[in-house]
């Protein structure tokens, strides 16, 4: 697909200096720029590559003053950062706007379509689901029955949504993602064999949540795991049954929460983070990369290590572990010599 200066600069509501009608198809960062595609220059470092640089167009600030000669046509906008996001998102749109139902897929006779859906081959859609306007399921992906999508949802590519999982409108699904898989439920008898607990409870995925590839968000065991509006996930999380987690809260990857822990609103999780079960986190807590938390979180904390410490704390404690081998030399030499 391919588009021209003048139709760009119309877009973004900018002025062109140069071919209006140069043509691009790509974008590139502007040090990697080659013809045929489109970049921009907002950040004053990057200044010397726009005399080098083989993209075909360039969008730049309306106040942007070359000092030497420029190969590419300019496109000048308000604000070149703002501007490039806003193309980002408009070549997006277009590369994503799929629609139809593409064959071979199933779809059950009780299933409920809105306008302008996609259902991608070998997706199956089961019995009672209920998917809303412009909702693309991608091929490979799995409805299970009684499921209800709301519009504006993204389903990529091998997602597994078991059956009575609702997801709320405006949110992207990547691939892989299980959602209302069993939760961890087991019980031992007296011999000490587990026997499963069973898990009839949902997942509810409530508006504008974003949940990255290959994440599992298991099934409540009564009630419903829930994920607040405008949560985002990382790829790689495991959410346990019966957790609830704030609106606008992020977690990073590979981050794991144990059962009917409720994490509170604007939250920020980092990476490898470890959260045990049936725990109360308060409101814009922030939790660094690879922490064990063990104990209830009130507002506005921030911690850090595992088991977990409060982040100056831990800081503090850093110190002293880097210096415990000269620390230990030290200790030993005053033996010898009180001796």
């Amino acid at each position: 697909m391919k588009f021209t200066a003048l139709q760009i600069a119309n877009v973004l509501g900018g002025e062109v200096e140069g071919n209006p009608q140069i043509e691009v198809f790509k974008l590139s960062k502007i040090e990697e720029g080659t013809g045929g595609s489109i970049s921009f220059l907002a950040n004053p470092k990057y200044k010397h590559f726009i005399y080098d640089t083989q993209a075909s167009i360039v969008i730049v600030n309306k106040d942007f003053e070359a000092e030497a000669p420029i190969s590419a046509t300019l496109v000048r906008v308000d604000d070149a950062y703002a501007a490039f996001a806003k193309l980002l998102a408009f070549y997006n749109e277009i590369k994503l706007n799929k629609s139809g139902i593409e064959q071979p897929s199933h779809i059950a006779s009780s299933a409920h379509l809105g306008e302008n859906v996609y259902v991608g081959s070998f997706a199956y859609i089961g019995e009672n689901v209920r998917l809303g306007n412009n909702v693309k399921i991608y091929p490979n992906s799995y409805i299970g029955d009684n499921t209800t999508i709301g519009d504006n949802t993204t389903v990529f590519a091998g997602c597994k949504i078991y059956s009575e999982t609702v997801v709320g409108k405006n949110c992207t699904i990547h691939s892989g993602v299980v959602l209302g898989a069993d939760g961890f439920g087991f019980t031992p008898n007296e011999e000490g064999v587990y026997g499963k607990v069973p898990q009839i409870g949902n997942v509810v995925i409530e508006d504008n949540v974003d949940i990255g590839a290959n994440c599992t968000i298991d099934r409540a065991t009564l009630g419903s795991t829930i994920i607040r509006k405008g949560v985002k996930l990382d790829n790689q999380i495991q959410i346990a049954h019966n957790v609830e987690i704030g609106k606008n809260t992020v977690i990073a990857a590979q981050t794991g929460v144990a059962g009917s822990t409720k994490i509170g609103e604007s939250c920020m999780i980092g990476g490898q983070v470890g959260i045990v079960g049936h725990l109360i986190i308060g409101n814009r807590v922030k939790i660094q990369a690879q922490t064990g938390v063990g104990r209830n979180l009130k507002d506005d904390e921030a911690i850090q290590g595992s088991p977990a410490l409060g982040h100056a704390e831990y800081n503090k404690a850093y110190v002293i572990f880097r210096k415990l081998p000269n620390l230990l030399k030290r200790i030993e030499e005053l033996e010898k010599k009180l001796k």
